[in-house]
């Protein structure tokens, strides 16, 4: 991250952001949201998350866990079953399942897992 020369700005791989902070104000953001995103950014905006009914805290949490990860592979599960692995440093396993138009979170197994397939998004058609 750039140096900031203002509490206003910030730098995002050089491209600079600045708050509307009139436009926050008229769109009924409080004053103690609109101070903190001027004085602590990162703290403003998690309160501005929360008020708008999103959870930071899960953003936390999947950056603690993931910080230290080495690798992750994504399998595909057996012909007939819409779902894959999600492997961790090849020794957990996070299964999912397609339910309706998402995935839903199945469970994990812990164990030494082999090598995915970096390939597996290759031949997907875009939308």
């Amino acid at each position: 991250m750039g140096e900031i020369n203002n509490f206003d700005d910030f730098d995002f791989k050089n491209e600079k952001a600045r708050w509307d902070y009139k436009s926050l104000k008229k769109s009924g953001i409080d004053f103690w949201t609109i101070l903190l995103l001027k004085i602590s950014p990162l703290r403003g905006i998690k309160r501005l998350s929360r008020k708008m009914g999103v959870n930071p805290d899960v953003a936390d949490k999947a950056q603690e866990r993931f910080v230290g990860t080495k690798r992750i592979d994504i399998v595909p599960l057996g012909p007939g079953s819409r779902g894959f692995q999600f492997i961790i440093d090849s020794s957990t396993s996070l299964y999912f399942y397609q339910d309706g138009d998402h995935f839903v979170y199945d469970g994990y197994e812990m164990g030494q897992y082999g090598k995915g397939e970096v390939t597996i998004f290759d031949n997907l058609d875009k939308k």
